[in-house]
């Protein structure tokens, strides 16, 4: 499994709150969601970001409530992939949950930049910035963690037998 986009970058501790705000939790849509991604933090996001981009984080990405509406949101705006220095714990979880793959690689986490050109190859762990041309190791999905993500999230995983 791979991703490839354009990365957005943010820094430390972006909370549940500014990934969706909790005005927008009325709805579980995902499409509806995804038009409010962001938005407290970054404004443009939603209209620059393009199906298969990379949201880059630094430290503790997805603090705060433990609303699976977060990565929701992150998914069903086009987000391949996330990629932090940690995650905060329960977004890693719900995350892979909903089937959205993340990576955890501190250098990856400061070295790339926002714009730049990002490939990751879940397989494998490693994470290449098509941009500067440099590589960084992450952690590799274990197998049933692909096979949920493959699944678009556990409930499907479950569903599928």
């Amino acid at each position: 499994m791979k991703a490839a986009g354009r990365v957005f970058k943010y820094g430390d501790n972006v909370d549940t709150d500014v990934i969706i705000p909790a005005r927008y939790l009325n709805s579980s849509d995902p499409a509806e969601l995804a038009t409010h991604c962001m938005e407290d933090i970054d404004k443009e996001f939603v209209n620059k970001v393009s199906k298969g981009d990379i949201i880059v984080a630094e430290k503790n990405f997805g603090c705060g409530s433990s609303r699976e509406h977060a990565p929701i949101a992150i998914k069903a705006a086009g987000v391949s992939c996330g990629i932090a220095e940690p995650f905060a714990r329960i977004f890693y979880r719900n995350a892979i949950n909903i089937g959205l793959p993340i990576i955890e690689c501190p250098e990856a986490s400061r070295g790339i930049e926002d714009g730049d050109e990002v490939e990751v190859d879940f397989d494998s762990g490693m994470i290449y910035d098509r941009t500067k041309g440099t590589q960084f190791k992450g952690q590799a999905f274990p197998e049933f963690m692909q096979k949920i993500i493959r699944a678009e999230g556990l409930i499907n995983y479950i569903n599928q037998g």
